[in-house]
């Protein structure tokens, strides 16, 4: 079975992602095949663990996926590698609640047999280091914590002195520790951390700027992390066995129903095992770019428009009236078509951006997709609110929703797709659209919640 190991943090923003990238980089650069998991239903980190290992990044979320489907999930995509490097969310126990470990770290890491490494940042802190780490060492007896990362040190001197203070206290190795460097933060936008399909440096593309930072944040980690350390843990991981097919394949026709997958810049928020279940269905997945391509993959009977940052590139999706124009032809051919998110924005008559400007859209839906200062954020628990070709009534699932843009001027008369809300107890609100062939909503959801999603899009795409 493959090595592996959980890099986790005390709290968000301790360096987790560098850490993971420049890992699995310095892993692949020593002739180790890598796969890049990241914890939490989070699109953009994952981007990062893609460029890093050349193979897509996955996501592990025990509370929108069954943790047995996620343990199957983790199995089928780590098989082809040698080690599989999961990088945390938030901090180590930090997840769905307060109550219990669901959706936290520490759950996937113990759902795993995964050995668990802890990045502490040590800016602003020297002996009190070391209490943190004895907390988390403590908190759960149960979660194998092998050692500790110090990131952000002041110099050499700090560095080895927060060591010598967490070994004395834990008894815990320390794997390396990194100093403050301004070149190794990430920048972010308005969503949090901005993709590496996007340019995040002044003057660079997106692959050379982004290429870039994964080849210094792996200079980094090599220099002052213990590799061979690292390794021996993970392969200290025990054996994992057996794994069922989350989607039992319909058919191996290579003739299956072409859905067509919006991937680029401007939309690129769509898990890769949603697309391994469409594949095992029976589909032939094809990404198309809404930004530059003029139609769809020849064949299209089914769409999918994925979230992602469409306020960004409104002005050229508005200058696309060619695709525009063949999204409503598909939607007059009672085509299915799925949308989330960013998806449902370009569905609406226009998008308005956070300077005012209406940019015009597909207008298939009613009303404008308004930009505003608040952001939606967090787990839904999602009931379906009729039939359609996608869900039956009152069928439930669970999804997440992270969006800086409302609904504006969506009429009464429009059938919602979901009564949504955050909690089971909490009252449900009415959500998205279910129009016919089309299912637009805010809420993101992974398949592996209900796997017979991609069979019946695949059923719905063959009848087109």
């Amino acid at each position: 079975m493959t090595a592996r190991i959980v890099i986790a943090g005390a709290h968000s923003s301790v360096g987790k992602t560098t850490i993971a990238a420049g890992l699995m980089t310095a892993f692949v650069r020593r002739g180790v095949r890598v796969q890049g998991f990241k914890v939490g239903p989070d699109y953009i980190d994952p981007t990062y663990h893609t460029l890093a290992t050349g193979r897509a990044g996955r996501n592990l979320d025990t509370w929108m996926v069954p943790p047995e489907r996620v343990r199957e999930s983790f199995i089928r995509a780590a098989r082809q590698a040698d080690l599989a490097i999961v990088e945390g969310v938030m901090g180590l126990y930090d997840g769905r609640g307060y109550e219990n470990e669901s959706g936290s770290t520490a759950h996937v890491a113990k759902l795993l047999g995964a050995p668990v490494i802890l990045v502490l940042d040590a800016g602003g802190m020297a002996r009190s280091a070391a209490a943190l780490a004895l907390g988390y060492q403590r908190f759960d007896p149960e979660l194998r914590l092998v050692g500790f990362i110090v990131n952000r040190v002041g110099g050499a001197s700090h560095g080895a002195g927060v060591a010598q203070a967490i070994r004395a206290a834990t008894g815990l190795p320390i794997l390396g520790w990194l100093p403050r460097d301004a070149a190794l933060e990430i920048p972010e936008c308005h969503l949090g951390l901005i993709p590496t399909m996007e340019p995040g440096r002044p003057g660079l593309s997106a692959r050379t700027g982004w290429r870039a930072f994964v080849d210094a944040a792996a200079v980094q980690v090599a220099r002052h992390l213990n590799l061979d350390a690292l390794l021996a843990l993970a392969r200290s991981a025990p054996a994992m066995t057996g794994s069922e097919p989350v989607v039992a394949v319909e058919t191996n026709d290579e003739c299956g129903p072409v859905i067509a997958v919006a991937r680029d810049e401007a939309f690129s928020f769509i898990y890769e095992d949603n697309l391994d279940m469409l594949r095992a269905a029976g589909a032939r997945v094809v990404p198309f770019s809404p930004l530059r391509d003029s139609e769809l993959p020849p064949g299209t009977r089914g769409i999918i428009l994925s979230g992602g940052f469409p306020e960004l590139y409104a002005d050229q999706l508005a200058a696309n009236y060619t695709l525009i124009d063949a999204l409503r032809a598909a939607h007059a051919q009672a085509m299915p078509i799925y949308a989330e998110c960013g998806g449902l924005m370009v569905l609406t008559e226009a998008i308005v951006d956070l300077a005012g400007k209406a940019h015009p859209m597909a207008g298939l839906l009613p009303g404008r997709s308004v930009m505003v200062g608040e952001l939606t954020l967090g787990y839904r628990v999602a009931q379906a609110a009729g039939d359609s070709w996608l869900f039956s009534k009152g069928e439930r699932v669970r999804g997440h929703e992270f969006h800086y843009a409302i609904w504006e001027g969506c009429t009464p008369d429009i059938p919602p797709a979901f009564y949504v809300s955050s909690r089971e107890d909490e009252p449900a609100q009415p959500e998205g659209a279910s129009v016919r062939n089309l299912w637009a909503s805010y809420v993101h959801l992974h398949f592996g919640s209900k796997p017979e999603l991609a069979a019946r899009f695949v059923r719905g795409s063959r009848r087109a």
